[in-house]
């Protein structure tokens, strides 16, 4: 019976380790896809992904990170910390989940939520402002993804507007 798991569980490992070199391949593309996407989107003020030609770490993820720059993005909405709240909230395919490196997408908020225990100097200070949103991108189909963020944009401009058409 020993050996039994023994052997299953170097089969299972042999899986996982070929599989995972797939998964963050697909990660990484997906990521720097979505980040280029993000870029051209009115909503957005700013996205940051060490892949991207407006990254300051271009030339360090070129250096060290040839085959793929992770799948992490973060960027910031035009309106701020109420957008970006909002946005984390409606999105359907993004999961509103802290953890990183997952084979489906997550997005979370972290001025609200991980780091709300800390005045808005102590969160600068650990790099979070007040509008950041950050992405662990997945492994779903990308124009799903894209038109999740699209749908969680526009529901946010369409309240912004009726607030603004209330006062």
């Amino acid at each position: 019976m020993r050996i039994f798991r023994f052997f299953r569980f170097r089969k299972f490992r042999k899986f996982r380790e070929k599989n995972c070199l797939v998964w963050i391949k697909k990660h990484s593309e997906n990521a720097l896809a979505l980040a280029k996407w993000l870029e051209q989107q009115d909503e957005v003020a700013w996205v940051n992904y060490p892949g991207l030609e407006s990254s300051k770490y271009k030339l360090l993820a070129d250096k060290y990170l040839p085959k793929g720059q992770s799948g992490i993005v973060t960027f910031g909405p035009k309106k701020g910390f109420e957008a970006a709240k909002a946005i984390a909230d409606k999105t359907k395919i993004f999961s509103l989940l802290a953890n990183i490196g997952d084979t489906k997408s997550l997005i979370i908020h972290p001025a609200s939520t991980t780091h709300q225990q800390l005045n808005a100097e102590e969160q600068a200070s650990a790099g979070v402002s007040q509008d950041l949103i950050r992405l662990s991108v997945g492994i779903e189909d990308l124009e799903d993804l894209k038109a999740d963020l699209e749908a969680a944009f526009k529901e946010v401009n369409e309240v912004v507007l009726e607030q603004v058409s209330n006062h």
